[in-house]
């Protein structure tokens, strides 16, 4: 597979000087077309920070971040904006729907910034609803759908431009269990039909659901776990496997 995504040396460091925070400390890393990666790390361990370079939220401090063959570590605001709207599908935590819209307005408002016409915005839109079940509630909106639904709506607005990556931030954060399943159901179906997934998340469970996971501490990447090979495994044992890398990379940190 070819790279996508191929990130080098990145620093992030808030504060320069005596009483400076590195909060991404000469990160490398590559990621293939059409993988599922899981980034993980706990509260301050820079997984946030990594999740806005690689989204083009914002720009390190030093580094390369190569995104589609384009270099955008050093790009203005304008060509940011310009390159999340094309090249990334974002899916977050807090849904970031528009309550007064439906849930096919919400999913057409991006395709309005990128100059689709309203007949293929309706059906691009109308044909992203109902791959993730949703063809009977275009009409609702936020309001009148659980909090499943709205995060479903959230997928498919990510998906309606088909953009080379998914990028999904706690996708999960605010669901119950039930319905964290469907969407980490909905987001392995994604990564099947050959889309690349990158998913942000502290809970091993929802890692689980990946091909590759890698942790994220104190800056630093301390592990890049390939789980291709445990897709036989149910998800409770390849979280308790990351799990014991966690383990494992604490153990090694504190001992440096």
């Amino acid at each position: 597979m070819d790279t996508l995504i191929e990130v080098r040396n990145l620093m992030k460091i808030y504060n320069p000087g005596e009483n400076e925070v590195r909060a991404l400390n000469d990160v490398s890393l590559q990621i293939a077309r059409g993988e599922f990666v899981a980034i993980i790390g706990q509260s301050g361990s820079g997984k946030s920070t990594f999740m806005n370079m690689l989204g083009c939220l914002d720009v390190p401090t030093s580094g390369s971040y190569y995104l589609n063959g384009k270099d955008v570590a050093g790009l203005s605001d304008d060509e940011l904006s310009e390159i999340r709207n094309q090249e990334i599908g974002f899916i977050f935590q807090g849904f970031n729907l528009i309550q007064n819209l439906t849930a096919l307005e919400n999913v057409e408002l991006p395709l309005i910034y990128r100059n689709v016409p309203a007949a293929k915005r309706h059906e691009m839109s109308t044909a992203s609803l109902e791959k993730v079940g949703l063809s009977n509630r275009m009409d609702h909106k936020p309001t009148e759908m659980s909090g499943g639904q709205q995060q479903r709506v959230a997928i498919a607005r990510a998906l309606a431009a088909a953009p080379p990556v998914i990028l999904a931030d706690e996708p999960t954060g605010n669901l119950d269990s039930a319905s964290s399943r469907e969407i980490m159901q909905i987001l392995r179906g994604l990564h099947e039909e050959g889309r690349t997934v990158i998913l942000i998340t502290h809970d091993n469970n929802i890692a689980a659901s990946a091909r590759r996971v890698i942790r994220i501490m104190d800056g630093k990447i301390v592990s890049d776990t390939d789980l291709s090979g445990d897709q036989g495994k149910s998800i409770e044992e390849i979280a308790a496997k990351i799990e014991a890398e966690g383990h494992l990379c604490d153990k090694n940190q504190k001992a440096v």
